[in-house]
């Protein structure tokens, strides 16, 4: 352990404020408006957001992906198919996101249900992908054991050879989901540890959002 105690390491939040008449009717919008604020504020990977998902045992796991997409239907990211999330997901559709923006004192935590994203929307992603990217999605069988560093730089030049002089097509196994929130908390960080936080819910189906303010 370092010298420093845990105890002591504390940060208090004076940057903001958050009311529910700040946040609208419509917590994907102000969530938009608050992720272009953290856009334009130079947060480092303003995308990043952990994905809690439910393994078939019932165990929670979580990790960090990259939202690559936000419409109307909701939040899009992309993984293989077959790695630990997407096992999870096939077996439970329920997800959560959480984003935490500190250079803002900011957190969104999202829920709701996935699904995948149409196979024009996951090949018209994968297409803008850097070509070593691409590569990468061929060669990891990802939550796979690996027997050695050496074994995935293999398989790495391996597709690499397969693929030389060619458009790297989308593997079967690779594409997108989208979260359909059903659920909403914006928290921003305020003095004193007596934070903000606005809740949104709604039942799949339903239209209108329901809000309220919750204690710290």
């Amino acid at each position: 352990m370092t010298e420093r105690s845990l105890a002591d390491l504390r940060t208090d939040y004076a940057q903001h404020t958050l009311d529910e008449a700040m946040t609208g009717d419509d917590p994907l919008r102000f969530f938009a408006q608050w992720f272009d604020q953290a856009c334009e504020c130079k947060v480092n990977e303003p995308n990043a957001m952990t994905l809690a998902t439910i393994d078939p045992d019932g165990s929670p796991s979580a990790r960090i992906v990259l939202l690559k997409a936000i419409d109307a239907r909701g939040l899009t990211f992309f993984t293989n198919r077959q790695s630990r999330k997407g096992r999870a997901l096939a077996h439970d559709p329920r997800a959560s996101l959480v984003f935490f923006w500190p250079e803002l004192e900011r957190q969104v935590r999202i829920a709701g249900l996935t699904e995948w994203v149409e196979d024009f929307d996951s090949d018209s992603y994968f297409a803008t992908r850097p070509r070593e990217s691409q590569l990468g999605a061929w060669a990891s069988m990802q939550s796979s054991v690996a027997t050695s560093r050496e074994h995935l730089d293999a398989s790495m030049h391996e597709v690499t050879a397969r693929f030389d002089g060619q458009i790297v097509p989308r593997p079967p196994h690779w594409g997108g989901y989208r979260l359909s929130p059903t659920a909403f908390e914006f928290w921003q960080g305020r003095r004193s540890r007596m934070h903000d936080r606005v809740h949104f819910a709604r039942a799949l189906g339903e239209t209108d959002w329901r809000k309220e303010r919750l204690f710290p």
